[in-house]
């Protein structure tokens, strides 16, 4: 499948970098220290979520600033073990800075810790901090667009979970899908593919991005 666009907006966690291998064992950990379980996490629903609005449907409200500190601390210490998704470097290089970013749902800091393990450094982050609502709202890719200067209608969103994917189709984006965390079933998007090898950018003489998935 091609696409023309004017700039990519990818997610983070299992998009750009494998972390689901250090999340999991620092949130079982913080899970347990607060009695809890981890099919309680899964009950409130989890991936491509904020930590606020998880822990805020887990623990009382007075609990949730501190508990939040601790989860990004215990976050941030086991990035360590963060790696590119496959073909995440090479789309990456074949972009020029000015024409990509990062859209999360994490913090900055958390965002900042996988990204730089991984030998990622985007000019334009957009992390949970910097959009007034969250995913599914499209407001995080809008306020991407707007960093950029591109049209939103002109963004492509590469994406590998629904609650993403639905955001940005809420923005008038189109949308390509990775099978890292879900089924192809369960994922809306224009294209579909496994990972980012199956993804590949042309700069075109007009300076239009030429997107080839397959």
């Amino acid at each position: 499948m091609h696409f023309s666009a004017d700039a990519l907006l990818f997610d983070s966690d299992e998009t750009l970098v494998h972390s689901v291998r250090t999340v999991i064992p620092a949130w079982t950990r913080w899970v347990e220290s607060y009695g809890l379980t981890p099919e309680d996490v899964v009950r409130v629903g989890f991936h491509g979520r904020p930590a606020a609005a998880i822990v805020g449907d887990l623990l009382p409200a007075g609990q949730v600033p501190e508990a939040l500190r601790r989860l990004e601390d215990a976050e941030v210490a086991a990035a360590g073990g963060v790696t590119p998704v496959s073909g995440a470097m090479a789309l990456l290089a074949s972009l020029p800075s000015d024409r990509w970013a990062v859209v999360t749902s994490g913090t900055r800091r958390v965002a900042m810790a996988r990204l730089t393990q991984a030998g990622i450094s985007p000019e334009c982050l957009i992390a949970v901090e910097d959009a007034p609502e969250h995913k599914p709202h499209p407001a995080p890719f809008l306020v991407a667009a707007e960093r950029l200067g591109v049209d939103p209608a002109r963004c492509i969103v590469v994406e590998d979970a629904p609650v993403g994917l639905e955001a940005a189709r809420a923005a008038g984006m189109a949308t390509i899908a990775l099978t890292t965390t879900h089924p192809e079933e369960e994922l809306k998007a224009d294209a579909v593919a496994a990972d980012l090898t199956a993804v590949s950018v042309r700069i075109t003489e007009a300076g239009a991005l030429e997107v080839v998935v397959g």
